[in-house]
């Protein structure tokens, strides 16, 4: 079983689908995945800080069962420990939303997996094989993780981006990893929150080629682009979010079609699951 990690609120549809079909149409292997989600409601934060759906994640195991029929989509509320661990904390009201924090529970919540976790982040698409990532050997570290692409120029060469890690979970319940990232956060103020508490919380970790978590460009031998917010020069310096479901701006800016193969299918079934609901 290839187990995967993604965390969100009901936003993260787009997302998930998205990169799951990437998964599936690059991946050559009979081995089942299960993709576990976090979510959680802190609606008293911000009114769309809501679960994801069970409707969301039940159709999106129907697409999942669809390319093998041993897939599964696990729905994880972790409401109630978010209120204990995190309610207030300091970095609650991060750069990015809370959700990016639920990561920091998988030693909590995922007790059963012995040996590899994959955590996504839902704004990536897979270019080539995952086995090419979820395949390394980590047996002597607690996860592997590219470099972020800003932060290895502007903190240091070894700064992970967190959007992209291969954990092994057996040396992290060993070393306290989880647990003493939730500490990092309750106590001090991060400037990338989940991402700083992680790497100050690190023993030991495997660094990957940039390729393995791309967040500027693709090339051919790209492993993961992750489509994350990035600094633009022209036509005057500026920062833009473009996800890849924005498909008008993937394909005018970026002028990227590798990847319409899954945004098509994409819009198919997006229609088809608004199609379900109006039913409902």
């Amino acid at each position: 079983m290839i187990n995967i990690l993604f965390s969100g609120n009901k936003k993260v549809f787009d997302g998930m689908l998205t990169c799951m079909l990437s998964i599936f149409k690059r991946t050559k292997t009979t081995e089942p995945f299960c993709f576990h989600v976090m979510t959680m409601d802190v609606s008293q934060l911000k009114e769309d800080y809501v679960p994801i759906s069970n409707e969301q994640i039940s159709f999106i195991e129907k697409v999942a069962k669809k390319y093998n029929p041993n897939n599964c989509v696990k729905k994880i509320d972790v409401t109630e420990i978010y209120a204990k661990e995190f309610a207030g904390c300091p970095n609650e009201n991060a750069y990015c939303s809370p959700y990016t924090l639920l990561r920091l529970f998988a030693d909590m919540v995922l007790k059963d997996i012995k040996g590899k976790l994959l955590y996504l982040d839902i704004d990536i698409m897979f270019n080539r094989d995952i086995r090419n990532l979820y395949d390394i050997d980590i047996s002597n570290y607690e996860y592997a993780a590219a470099p972020d692409h800003y932060g290895k120029y502007l903190i240091r060469p070894d700064y992970i981006n967190a959007g992209v890690i291969l954990f092994n979970m057996e040396e992290c319940l060993k070393t306290g990893l989880f647990e003493k990232a939730r500490a990092q956060i309750k106590r001090k103020k991060w400037t990338f929150a989940d991402q700083d508490a992680i790497w100050h919380s690190t023993t030991k970790k495997k660094i990957l080629p940039q390729r393995f978590n791309d967040q500027k460009f693709l090339w051919k031998h790209t492993i993961v682009r992750h489509f994350s917010q990035r600094l633009f020069w022209l036509p005057y310096p500026h920062v833009d979010n473009i996800k890849q479901w924005h498909i008008f701006k993937v394909h005018k800016i970026f002028k990227y079609d590798v990847f319409d193969d899954c945004l098509f299918e994409y819009i198919y079934l997006k229609k088809c699951f608004e199609n379900e609901l109006e039913k409902k």
